[in-house]
């Protein structure tokens, strides 16, 4: 029996960004003036009717677990549990009028999802 080798690096297959996004990301990485922001952090928690919460924050610091984006300008990391809820995301950068965001597109590719309410009674915002 042979162990299976962790493997770190993320492949656009697995995960990748929009031109827009890719220019937000680098935009915002270089307005931070902080020697101690390593990275992005991609991290997903509990949600209610939707789901997953899809969500980013600078880190300092990478843990073993950590899968890597390498994008030119900046890395994302994304932990081996949240990377299993996030195969096959594309995420985008969507300027509206009300306002602007960070997209998580094909969220539900790899658990199957539908996106809609189960009736979980959790509170709905």
């Amino acid at each position: 029996m042979t162990a299976t080798q962790y493997r770190e690096h993320v492949e656009e297959r697995e995960m990748s960004l929009t031109k827009a996004a890719r220019t937000q990301l680098a935009t915002l990485c270089d307005q931070i003036d902080d020697d101690e922001v390593e990275a992005i952090r991609i991290y997903v928690t509990g949600g209610g009717c939707s789901g997953m919460t899809y969500g980013m924050t600078f880190t300092d610091r990478r843990t073993p677990w950590d899968k890597v984006l390498r994008e030119e300008g900046f890395d994302i990391y994304v932990d081996a549990v949240a990377f299993g809820y996030l195969q096959g995301v594309e995420i985008d950068f969507v300027a509206r009028p009300t306002g602007s965001s960070f997209v998580f597109n094909n969220v539900f590719m790899a658990t199957g999802g539908s996106g809609g309410c189960s009736g979980c009674g959790a509170a709905q915002a």
